[in-house]
C-alpha cells in the first residue's frame, strides 16, 4: 500500500500540514504536530480506522484515495518457497523429540 495523504490534500488546496491539523481538530481529531508530520511526509506503519475516517471526512474522499494498492509490491504465492529451495546446501532441519518431562538432554 502507498500512503497518499499529501497528494490528496494538495488536490483540495491544502498545502501545509498545519492547515490540515487545524481542519482535523475542527472535526474532533487532535493530533500532535510530530505525528501529523509523519503522516504528511512519510509512510505510516499503521493508522487507526477512526483517524482514517476523519481524514476522509476532512478531505471529502474515500479511503481508496488515501491508501493506494500496489499489487507488485506483494510477493506472489510460492515465491518464498522457490527462494528457499535455491539456497545452496539447504536441507530440512532434523527434528528430535523432547523428553516428556520437559527437560532437555545434556550436550554430547
Amino acid at each position: 500500500m502507498r500512503w497518499n495523504l499529501r497528494l490528496a490534500a494538495a488536490n483540495r488546496g491544502i498545502w501545509k500540514a498545519s492547515e490540515l491539523q487545524r481542519m482535523l481538530a475542527e472535526r474532533g481529531l487532535t493530533m500532535s504536530a510530530g505525528k501529523l508530520s509523519g503522516l504528511w511526509s512519510g509512510r505510516p506503519n499503521s493508522i487507526k480506522l477512526d483517524e482514517l475516517e476523519v481524514f476522509c471526512a476532512v478531505l471529502d474522499c474515500g479511503p481508496e484515495e488515501l491508501l493506494i494498492r500496489e499489487p507488485e509490491s506483494v510477493a506472489s504465492p510460492g515465491a518464498s518457497e522457490a527462494v528457499a529451495s535455491e539456497v545452496v546446501g539447504a536441507s530440512s532441519p532434523v527434528i528430535q523429540p523432547r523428553n516428556p518431562r520437559g527437560r532437555s538432554r545434556p550436550p554430547l
